[in-house]
């Protein structure tokens, strides 16, 4: 099936490694030029070079998606490399676990930070390319966390947030060619969980949960991306696709 993603243009946050390194890997393999940014630059260059390894285009920039001056220099970096911004995946978040007595403000603030205001940021960078040229496409990365986990006050409700985001920005610029929609991954076997302590038990209390009887892996949100951000999704904005094998709550 032919994605129609061939010479387009991607930014992924947060896309040194797991989930945002494979979406990468797979919109390269579309035929996209990629940006690979992520707070850490050395492990982004390390994941651009993989893609160019393979026949794809990609460059790699540092940047924090809480400052709105590095993300504006990086949206600049990706337009100057390639031309034209069509693809945002807001994929940057990460996780600081504590039930809500023993978690300490910072941890509240960094985890909402990175994921809100950093979509916040990247989208008011990337979307005045996508307007300009008529089309558009900006997928926000959930999860199923937004219904609520034990331990995750602060990442239940950006994951929620995100989800309001979504749906409040596609109402916006829907009339000018963009569509925005989420992607909720459910338990996604990274390199990251298989590296816990507690991997088999984590994985055996998940797959317990799930309806189908096996993980999933990173491309499999990677696909999903591929496909909301082809013309085959062009009647598809302000949703949220669960990719969770069947697990909701």
């Amino acid at each position: 099936m032919d994605l129609g993603l061939k010479d387009r243009v991607a930014i992924v946050t947060g896309s040194a490694r797991g989930i945002g390194a494979e979406t990468a890997r797979t919109l390269a393999q579309e035929g996209m030029a990629v940006v690979i940014t992520d707070l850490d630059g050395d492990a982004a260059q390390e994941t651009a070079k993989g893609i160019m390894a393979q026949g794809g285009r990609a460059i790699a920039t540092a940047c924090d998606v809480r400052n709105e001056q590095q993300v504006k220099a990086m949206v600049a970096a990706g337009h100057e490399a390639f031309g034209r911004i069509d693809v945002l995946v807001n994929n940057a978040g990460l996780v600081k676990d504590r039930t809500l007595l023993k978690m300490d403000e910072a941890d509240w603030d960094l985890v909402l930070d990175v994921t809100l205001k950093g979509a916040f940021h990247c989208c008011r960078a990337a979307l005045p390319h996508m307007i300009e040229k008529g089309w558009g496409r900006v997928i926000n990365i959930s999860s199923r966390a937004l219904f609520g986990n034990p331990g995750q006050a602060n990442y239940s409700t950006a994951k929620a947030g995100i989800v309001g985001f979504t749906s409040a920005m596609s109402y916006e610029v829907a009339r000018k060619g963009v569509t925005v929609n989420a992607i909720a991954p459910g338990y996604i076997e990274t390199e990251y969980i298989k590296s816990l302590p507690n991997f088999d038990t984590i994985q055996a209390n998940v797959l317990a949960k799930n309806q189908v009887s096996f993980p999933g892996q990173p491309s499999d949100v990677g696909d999903a991306v591929a496909f909301i951000a082809s013309e085959r999704a062009r009647y598809i904005t302000g949703t949220t696709l669960f990719v969770t094998g069947g697990r909701y709550g």
